[in-house]
């Protein structure tokens, strides 16, 4: 995830005893570290959950601005999460770990006292940024503390930590649907974010800075800004026309900012992100199937729990507890899918798993409130398997595709990826089913057509997935794939 955190650090010599032997990694430190890794996870789920209670409340959202309630949070950690991993290097993962904790409780006290869709949204946004630095800042300390021998150990924690987030986010909003409100929820993170801080204080060791680590803040401005043109056209553009001149500026924007910052990148002499490692052919085929197989994870989260609370009369903690089958094939397929990639190579456990999570998003968009949740759930396991199963070869394909020093490097992209393809298929599903429906799915007699919108948004959803599978199963293809150069590392080598 961060983009320094496996490179030596530059700024201690080598006979400098700190540098030999760095402070051990304790037990308190690293439930200290998952903590804040669960906790900053569990916010992108438990959103979810509190659609149906966000679009009654007196804030009165459209449907676009339910979407923006979601995507704002992964947008901007997704933008923000390689500079932020650079700022941590540069002037302390500890400190960035603390500040970010601090915007993360921030965010949640804006997200509660909100009185406007516009606020809710900022909160969101806020919340995102403070994870941008969470996350990369409590790897990077694991790394930094962790021997050799250990650190495959650790990592595993830490990932295992990031995925119990979601299924804490999930029942935990839920319950907070249910029993309590949705300001709640926000007013949650303020103590926790507290909580957290005081304990990564008193537990977590200092790790050297590294005073060659390069943010570049113009290419973190130039990226962030065309992400968030593009998402803007995809969420805009039922309420404006696809036509009208706001949409079609804002993709125009999108493509001129991408555009600029792949100028600058190749220009600067320490890039946020240099384009030139995507001469590996596998890596560029590693990236897209990463964003493709947590676009079509995200597009389900968006309606899965109005789904399951507005068709099938669910409380808000039995739809917390229904989506826990997603986490089955996730949490056992992937030791199946390395050995697979062991055996076969990778192109068949990728060309699979993104195959399923497809077929998983066309089974589900068949559901309507006739549908028992036993075969909705195994509709849930297709998808789930999928992603066990394609997942560690994808995530494999970005890191070893790069040369070893910039193994942080490959991290980050790899979660990068993961982000923007999210942030897209709430976009996408959001967007369509708000073309689609334009009633209350409050009211019984409007479920079906409610239903119909979900099945189109999931079909449309589940075909770019599938297209972006062909493309990724091709990248996969023997022979020919240029790894990058090694000016080009060079060049990178700020960014990682």
């Amino acid at each position: 995830m961060l983009r320094h955190a496996l490179k030596r650090d530059a700024t201690v010599p080598a006979t400098d005893p700190a540098a030999a032997a760095p402070a051990a990694l304790t037990r308190p430190a690293l439930l200290a570290l998952c903590a804040c890794v669960l906790v900053a996870q569990a916010m992108v789920a438990a959103v979810n959950l509190l659609l149906p209670q966000l679009a009654a409340s007196t804030l009165h959202p459209t449907p676009g601005q339910l979407v923006w309630a979601v995507d704002a949070y992964v947008i901007v950690f997704a933008a923000l999460l390689i500079p932020a991993g650079a700022l941590g290097d540069r002037y302390g993962r500890k400190g960035a770990l603390l500040a970010g904790l601090a915007l993360f409780a921030a965010g949640g006290a804006v997200s509660a006292l909100a009185t406007a869709p516009a606020v809710l949204i900022a909160g969101r946004g806020l919340c995102g940024a403070g994870a941008a630095l969470i996350m990369p800042a409590t790897m990077s300390v694991l790394i930094h503390l962790t021997p050799p021998e250990r650190r495959g150990q650790a990592l595993a924690t830490w990932t295992l930590s990031a995925g119990l987030g979601g299924l804490a986010g999930n029942v935990g909003g839920g319950l907070a649907g249910e029993f309590l409100t949705w300001r709640a929820l926000f007013w949650a993170v303020v103590p926790l974010g507290a909580l957290l801080a005081l304990a990564v204080a008193r537990t977590v060791p200092r790790t050297p800075a590294r005073s060659d680590a390069s943010v570049d803040p113009l290419g973190a401005l130039l990226l962030a800004g065309a992400l968030l043109a593009v998402v803007y056209g995809i969420i805009e553009g039922p309420s404006y026309g696809w036509t009208s001149a706001a949409v079609l500026i804002a993709f125009a924007a999108g493509a001129g900012l991408l555009a600029a910052f792949t100028g600058h990148a190749l220009r600067a002499a320490h890039p946020l992100l240099d384009p030139r490692i995507f001469a590996s052919r596998r890596l560029r085929a590693g990236s897209l199937g990463i964003g493709a197989a947590f676009f079509g994870l995200f597009s389900l989260f968006f309606v899965n729990a109005q789904y399951l609370q507005y068709a099938k009369g669910f409380s808000p903690a039995l739809t917390g507890l229904a989506i826990v089958p997603l986490t089955v094939g996730m949490a056992l397929v992937p030791k199946l899918g390395a050995r697979l990639a062991e055996r076969t190579g990778p192109r068949l456990p990728v060309g699979a798993g993104l195959g399923l999570i497809g077929a998983g998003l066309l089974l589900v968009s068949t559901v309507d409130a006739g549908t028992p949740y036993a075969l909705y759930a195994c509709y849930l396991l297709v998808l789930s398997v999928g992603t066990g199963l394609c997942a560690p070869s994808l995530t494999l394909t970005v890191v070893a595709e790069l040369p070893a020093h910039q193994a942080g490097l490959g991290s980050g992209l790899n979660t990068a990826a993961r982000e923007i393809g999210a942030a897209l298929g709430v976009a996408v599903v959001g967007t369509v089913l708000a073309s689609r429906f334009h009633g209350d799915p409050r009211d019984a007699a409007q479920i079906g057509a409610f239903t119909d919108a979900m099945g189109v948004a999931l079909r449309t959803a589940a075909s770019a997935l599938l297209l972006a599978a062909l493309a990724v199963v091709a990248g996969y293809r023997k022979g020919g794939g240029a790894r990058p150069r090694r000016d080009a590392a060079s060049g990178a080598r700020g960014a990682c």
